[in-house]
C-alpha cells in the first residue's frame, strides 16, 4: 500500500482502524472504476476461454510479460476446441519463455477436458476439478466469466490484506492462508463483484506493492493497519530463505552445416517436454560423450562464455560449447535426439536460456 510511516501522530486502535467489509469493498469499487485497469486485452469479455487462458498465464507471471503471449496464443488458438486439439509441441512452443511449463501441459489437458463435458463449467467448484486450476483461479474465473460471488486469495490480495488488517504470519503457512481465505471471504460485496475483485488484483500490481509502495495513492490508507503501525516493510511476514543452490551444466552445441542437435526433455522436471540442447556434467564430458551417442564426429570446438539462469529454487550456470561436426548418422543418434535447421530450432518449444545461445550464433 504506502510507505512507511506516512501517517503521522500516534497509531490508531486496531478496532478503529478496521472497516467493515461493505465499507472495505465499496471503497474498493469507486477506486476501480477511476483509477484500476480497464483496458488488458483479456478485460471487457464474458469468454471464460479468455479469461482462463489469461488467468493461467498470469500465475506467478506479470501482466507486462503476459500480454504479448497472450495475443500470440489467441492469433493461433482463438478457442477451447482449437487448443484442445493441437499438438503439444506447438503448444510448447508458443509457451517457450513463460516459464513454469507444467501449466502449458495442464493448459491443453484443461481444454481437452472442456471440450469432452461440451463446454466450460461456471462454478468455482466445477473449475477446480481442471487440470492446473486451483483455488484462487477457478474463482477468478467464475467471477469475471460468471458473475459468481467468490474470493480471490492470489499473491497480490495476499498481501493486500496481511498488511491492511495486519495478518502476522508467512501467507504460505496452512493455518495464515486459511485465516486469509476466511477474511477474504468476509469481505465480499454483495453486489459489484466484477469490479471488487479487479480493484484487489489492481490494488496489489499497482499501488500495494511488494517494493515501494505508493501508500499514498491507496483508497484503503485511512484504514491500513501496517501504515498506521509503521510495519509496511514487514507485512506479510516472509519466510527465511537460504541461499539459492548453484548449479552447474554443460550444454555442447553439435552444429552440421545449418542444423543443431537438440533432444527431448523428460515430461517432469524443469524445461519437462521442451526440446533442448544436450546436457552433460563438464565440457569435457560433452566432447568425449556426444560422438558415439549422437551419430557424429567432431571436427572443432569453441568455448562461449558461461551464461547464467535464475530458477525459483537455484541458480544454472550453464558451460557451452560451439562444435562443428561431420559424418553425421542421424539414425545412431539416441531416441529422442533430432537434427533441426537452425531457424526451425529458435521457433520450436526450447528453454529461454537455450534460445539465447542459438540466437547468439
Amino acid at each position: 500500500m504506502r510507505r512507511p510511516g506516512a501517517s503521522g501522530g500516534a497509531p490508531q486502535s486496531r478496532v478503529a482502524l478496521k472497516p467493515k467489509a461493505a465499507a472495505f469493498a465499496q471503497c474498493l469499487i469507486r477506486w476501480q472504476r477511476l483509477h484500476g485497469r480497464r483496458d488488458l486485452p483479456w478485460q471487457n469479455t464474458r469468454d471464460p476461454y479468455r479469461i482462463w487462458l489469461s488467468e493461467v498465464m498470469l500465475q506467478q507471471t506479470q501482466v507486462a510479460t503476459v500480454i504479448p503471449y497472450y495475443q500470440r496464443f489467441l492469433e493461433r488458438f482463438a478457442d477451447v476446441r482449437s487448443l484442445a486439439g493441437a499438438d503439444l509441441e506447438e503448444v510448447l512452443a508458443l509457451w517457450s519463455g513463460l516459464g513454469y511449463y507444467s501449466r502449458a501441459r495442464n493448459l491443453q489437458s484443461a481444454a481437452r477436458q472442456v471440450v469432452a463435458r461440451g463446454g466450460f463449467p461456471d462454478t468455482r467448484e466445477e473449475l477446480e476439478l481442471l487440470r492446473g486450476v486451483g483455488r484462487s483461479t477457478a474463482a477468478a474465473i467464475a467471477v469475471f466469466a460468471a458473475g459468481k460471488r467468490e474470493a480471490i486469495l492470489d499473491g497480490n490480495v495476499k498481501r493486500v490484506l496481511a498488511r491492511h488488517f495486519a495478518i502476522e504470519g508467512f501467507p504460505g503457512d496452512a493455518a495464515v492462508a486459511q485465516r486469509l481465505w476466511l477474511l477474504a471471504e468476509s469481505l465480499l460485496p454483495a453486489s459489484g463483484i466484477e469490479s471488487y475483485t479487479q480493484a484487489l488484483m489492481d490494488l496489489g500490481a499497482t499501488v500495494c506493492t511488494r517494493s515501494r509502495p505508493r501508500c499514498h495513492d491507496c483508497p484503503l490508507k485511512a484504514s491500513c493497519l501496517a501504515l498506521a503501525e509503521n510495519r509496511i516493510a514487514a507485512l506479510p511476514g516472509r519466510r527465511v530463505r537460504k541461499p539459492l543452490p548453484r548449479k552447474e551444466t554443460a550444454m555442447p552445441i553439435l552444429l552440421h552445416g545449418d542444423r543443431v542437435l537438440l533432444v527431448r526433455r523428460p515430461e517432469t522436471g524443469i524445461w519437462g517436454g521442451l526440446l533442448c540442447l544436450p546436457e552433460f556434467s563438464d565440457l569435457a564430458q560433452a566432447l568425449q560423450l556426444s560422438p558415439a551417442r549422437y551419430g557424429c564426429e567432431i571436427d572443432s570446438h569453441r568455448l562461449l562464455a558461461p551464461l547464467a539462469h535464475g530458477f525459483t529454487h537455484y541458480s544454472l550456470t550453464i558451460h557451452a560449447a560451439v562444435c562443428r561436426v561431420r559424418g553425421v548418422r542421424p539414425h545412431a543418434a539416441e531416441s529422442g535426439a533430432i537434427w533441426l535447421p537452425l531457424a526451425s530450432a529458435l521457433k520450436a518449444s526450447i528453454p529461454a536460456p537455450v534460445r539465447t545461445l542459438l540466437r547468439g550464433l
